[in-house]
């Protein structure tokens, strides 16, 4: 399935847990995989703490901290913090299906992570 996210943030992590459950109820599944697949080289999708909001802000201070926007980058289009960013977080993520559920922690959720917005996004959702 196809999903179309739009961000507000030049960097920023979106809950899609309820998304991604929503498309296993939908498609019936009850034992399998499900993966989610970011098709953007400056965005990434992630499985972390949704219990406490605090862990997002310092994920992604830690992130902006580590990868600083302005560090003499040679790519022209300025976004190479962006770039590296998406590499260091990953473009996928794959979650256990079991009784029609998915097998996160109880504090564990998927985020969509944008690095490069605001901009209109998309992300797929496979199960298997």
């Amino acid at each position: 399935m196809e999903h179309i996210i739009k961000t507000n943030k030049s960097d920023e992590m979106i809950n899609i847990t309820d998304i991604v459950e929503n498309d296993i109820r939908e498609g019936g599944i009850e034992e399998g995989l499900v993966t989610v697949f970011v098709p953007h080289t400056t965005a990434g999708v992630t499985i972390n703490e949704n219990a406490d909001p605090d862990v997002v802000h310092d994920i992604l201070e830690g992130l902006r901290r580590a990868f600083p926007e302005d560090r003499g980058y040679l790519h022209r289009e300025g976004n190479s913090h962006a770039h590296i960013k998406a590499s260091v977080i990953g473009s996928s993520c794959t979650v256990i299906i079991e009784k029609g559920r998915m097998k996160l922690g109880i504090w564990q959720g998927i985020y969509f992570c944008e690095f490069d917005g605001p901009r209109t996004r998309k992300f797929f959702v496979k199960m298997y």
